[in-house]
């Protein structure tokens, strides 16, 4: 498969690949005024070029549960590796902006990314609250104006990446997923980026053809409603004649072998009773679909009534296909009681195996559609189902079930001096300074507990009893000896550092990359149900310096 220029998701990208094109919509404007506001007065009072450090990470997991995968990062680092103002946006900046100094603007007209560094989790992680999925490093305004686009391309990335692995979790591993969230998704850059990261949150393929040419996505797709209920009558189907798969013949009547087929079915003693007589336009329909696409043959069964017309119609066109040389794929169930519909289809394409002796007849693949979301599919798999694969569209990229994962850019150091941001809500305290991630695997090989160190501090080892606190409540803590140590943090943008830089990924990697690290997760982290919490911590050097910052900074009050 060839490579791809716009996104890079196919290919390992080098920077000056990433230095092309972008998403338009995605340039230094498409940030909050204030972040302008704000590197104006930087700029006023001569702090623009103050080094500053800010994190960015998220405080609650999404949908109830306790893991998030991170998503989004490629984008963020496309962006900066692009970051530069054009003369036009220099000039609108200029009209919305009338009372600022020309300097400030001859100022933006220079600046890019080239002093700042970017150090991340890899993309398609697993994740966790108050872990710093990004560090930010450079000039405090640059990095400013950089906070509202890296959220923007974080928070919706990271979101349906999570959702689409919970989907995939609660669907299994032998289950195909199939996105088909284009039409309900919110607009088009949402329908490409939900096609890109539920791919990478372990969907199997889409029916979203340009996020396929994009991303190098596997394509799905059958037909709809519309086009079985076109047809009227079999005489109305032009072309009849259908060449053999391994081209040896040509049937010429392929309708009539369709009706002879559908004859012997209703006379079938296994089959007795199930059916009658089916609709003869939908029958034309699967056939004119069959006689286009004989390699890719898969048929949505319930226009009119799936097992008295659907399947039956189905299995008659698969079977003269099946003479021919063909296989055909299966069906789509898009409506009804899909746990019972599914069964009674299974029962019906094996008793065609049984009666008619065609090898492998009874395995034909069910895909269930119709508003599908984890919810309807665990009660499917607790009912009991046949179903082989899902098509999922808007519960899954429209993340109904949570608006948004609710990311945040704090600032944690500015010219080598910790900052900390105080609440009256213990949830919303920053954790200072320019800190390094680890997280600890146990004896079983799963993740027991990610830890947060100062920038200096010597890091944990594997073997090694090491202190881990909670960062505000003191009782909680405990010892750790970690059986493997995974740094998380790594440096995926140096600017003009000369530090070793991290390759990005392509899209597939990152997809592997996912499933492995949800596989390295204890089962009741990632359960639907009562997750069991992932523990979050600090060294103890650390918590100590929490504490003295955070009393050092708070007010003292007086009581009259």
């Amino acid at each position: 498969m060839a490579s791809v220029d716009l996104n890079g998701a196919m290919e390992e990208r080098t920077v000056e690949e990433l230095r092309g094109p972008t998403n338009p919509m995605v340039s230094p404007l498409l940030t909050d005024l204030y972040q302008f506001t704000m590197a104006y007065a930087y700029w006023k009072a001569g702090k623009h070029l103050d080094r500053a450090v800010f994190d960015l990470f998220f405080r609650k997991n999404p949908f109830g549960g306790e893991f998030t995968v991170f998503g989004g990062l490629e984008e963020c680092i496309r962006l900066i590796a692009n970051f530069k103002f054009k003369d036009e946006e220099i000039s609108f900046l200029r009209s919305i902006m009338p009372t600022c100094e020309d300097g400030f603007f001859d100022y933006l007209r220079e600046i890019d990314c080239s002093d700042v560094e970017v150090y991340a989790i890899s993309e398609g992680s697993v994740v966790f609250p108050k872990i710093p999925l990004m560090r930010i490093e450079g000039p405090v305004a640059v990095v400013q104006l950089l906070e509202t686009p890296f959220v923007n391309l974080v928070n919706y990335s990271s979101l349906v990446t999570t959702n689409a692995a919970r989907h995939r979790f609660v669907a299994g591993k032998s289950k195909t997923l199939l996105e088909f969230g284009l039409r309900r998704a919110q607009g088009p850059d949402g329908g490409i980026s939900a096609s890109r990261y539920c791919y990478m949150g372990g969907f199997d393929s889409t029916s979203n053809v340009a996020a396929g040419r994009l991303f190098g996505i596997p394509l799905r797709g059958t037909h709809s409603h519309a086009f079985v209920s076109s047809f009227m009558c079999l005489d109305e189907i032009a072309s009849k004649a259908l060449r053999s798969h391994d081209g040896s013949s040509t049937c010429e009547n392929f309708v009539g072998l369709v009706q002879s087929w559908l004859h012997k079915l209703q006379l079938a003693d296994s089959l007795s009773g199930l059916f009658g007589e089916t609709n003869q336009s939908e029958l034309a329909a699967f056939t004119s679909y069959a006689l286009a696409l004989p390699h890719n043959f898969l048929a949505l069964v319930d226009t009119y009534d799936v097992m008295r017309s659907g399947v039956p119609n189905f299995c008659a066109v698969a079977l003269a296909l099946g003479d021919l040389g063909y296989k055909a794929t299966g069906i789509r169930l898009d409506s009804g009681d899909l746990a019972y519909l599914s069964i009674e289809a299974r029962k019906f394409f094996g008793a065609i195996e049984k009666e008619f002796g065609v090898p492998g007849f009874g395995k034909m693949i069910i895909t269930a559609s119709n508003d599908l979301n984890e919810e309807t599919i665990d009660a499917l798999n607790k009912q009991g189902h046949e179903v082989d694969a899902f098509g999922i569209g808007t519960y899954l990229v429209t993340c109904y079930a949570q608006a948004a994962l609710g990311c945040v850019f704090k600032l944690v150091e500015i010219n080598n001096q910790p900052r900390i941001k105080l609440s009256e809500d213990v949830t919303k305290v920053s954790i200072p300074c320019k800190k390094r991630c680890f997280r600890l695997y146990g004896k079983e090989g799963y993740a027991l507990v990610d830890i947060m160190i100062g920038q200096n501090e010597t890091p944990p080892k594997a073997g090694e009893r090491i202190l881990c606190r909670h960062p505000f409540i003191e009782s909680k803590r405990a010892y750790v000896v970690p059986q493997r140590v995974e740094e998380l943090l790594k440096c995926y943008w140096p600017g003009d550092s000369h530090k070793p830089r991290e390759v990005l990924p392509p899209l597939q990697k990152m997809r592997d990359h996912c499933m492995d690290h949800l596989d390295q997760m204890r089962p009741d982290h990632m359960r639907r149900l009562n997750p069991t919490p992932y523990k979050v911590s600090v060294s103890a050097k650390l918590y100590d310096f929490i504490h003295y910052l955070w009393l050092n900074e708070a007010p003292v009050g007086e009581l009259l």
